[in-house]
């Protein structure tokens, strides 16, 4: 699962910048360590002049990454693909 949060307002959005774990590792109340990043969030307003392709390419920017670190964490290699 990956989870994709686009904040939207001018609200402090500092709760879902933390869910973002770009900077830190997650744990959880325990003390347990999240195994990987699943969360891209991106404020809108950072992005309300710029054409609506920032915006998607920022927003998806984390996608590939998190696909990559789930087949790796379940120990599945990546099919070999044959040209079509």
């Amino acid at each position: 699962m990956s989870i994709i949060i686009v904040g939207v307002g001018n609200a402090d959005f500092a709760a879902m910048e933390f869910l973002d774990g770009d900077n830190r590792v997650l744990r959880s109340y325990t003390g347990e360590e999240a195994m990987r990043d699943i969360v891209q969030f991106v404020p809108f307003r950072e992005f309300r002049s710029a054409p609506k392709e920032t915006l998607a390419k920022a927003v998806l920017a984390e996608l590939p990454q998190q696909v990559v670190q789930y087949f790796k964490h379940q120990n599945l290699p990546p099919l070999s693909s044959e040209p079509a």
